[in-house]
């Protein structure tokens, strides 16, 4: 996910982003224009491509010259992205993937549902029915397992603080792991899944934590150091741990609900 962000809240005009193009050069980049409450502009490229952030008081025209003011940069690192990007991954019989950080390996039977067991050899395997839309079937038991795990660990953190749990949905936003609104409640990225419990609770301790403090503030950091104290390690781990998810499909971009 490369510098994808952790969460949003609820507080001050709610942020924004919608596509936007620049031509670099002779070059037409798409990217990401994410209007929020900051001061500065900055550029961010993750697997999906660019993301420019800028104040809600900046102009396209700011954005445009901000931009090509950094044009050499931005496609320096686009390319290198799309070099070192990851396959997507073939669902397909016997292919491995991370589930909760262990390995899983996937299976197809004849059947109408999916159904989890343990292969001869130790590894998990996901069983899935050999009708179906492999990679539909696949996206669709992996949320529903995602958003199981989400709501006990979300229960679990809200019990640490002594607080009613609010609802939790699954996300697939483009930058962000988690987000926290005082009204809807909390949302999750689905392919946390893929990573180990550790650092899932991390995220979910984190928007847990907006529930008291709906800021970035020392006091908000200090309410994630006193439910997750080794939150620093595991802020670092998740950065290089979410630069090798599998890319399953482009239903990875999609809001999914719940």
């Amino acid at each position: 996910m490369g510098r994808q962000g952790l969460s949003t809240h609820a507080g001050a005009p709610a942020a924004s982003e919608v596509p936007h193009a620049v031509d670099i050069g002779g070059t037409r980049v798409a990217l990401t224009l994410r209007r929020s409450a900051r001061r500065s502009f900055a550029l961010q490229v993750d697997h999906r491509g660019a993301r420019v952030a800028v104040p809600f008081r900046a102009t396209l025209a700011d954005v445009d010259r901000f931009v090509r003011d950094h044009g050499q940069w931005l496609l320096d690192r686009l390319r290198m992205r799309a070099a070192a990007a990851p396959p997507v991954f073939r669902v397909e019989e016997g292919a491995i993937l991370p589930l909760l950080g262990r390995p899983l390996r996937l299976r197809f039977e004849s059947g109408r549902r999916a159904r989890w067991c343990s292969g001869q050899d130790g590894v998990d395997e996901l069983l899935l029915p050999a009708a179906a839309d492999p990679r539909r079937a696949l996206l669709r038991t992996l949320q529903a397992r995602a958003l199981d795990w989400h709501r006990n660990r979300v229960e679990e953190y809200c019990l640490r603080l002594g607080l009613p749990v609010p609802a939790v949905r699954l996300s697939g936003a483009r930058t962000r792991w988690g987000s926290c609104s005082s009204a809807s409640g909390i949302r999750l990225h689905w392919r946390l899944i893929h990573l180990p419990p550790a650092l899932i609770d991390y995220v979910v301790a984190h928007e847990v934590a907006h529930l008291v403090e709906m800021n970035h503030s020392p006091r908000f950091w200090a309410v994630v150091e006193r439910i997750y104290p080794d939150w620093r390690r595991a802020r670092l781990a998740l950065r290089a741990a979410s630069s090798r998810l599998p890319v399953i499909g482009d239903a990875e971009a999609a809001d999914m609900g719940a």
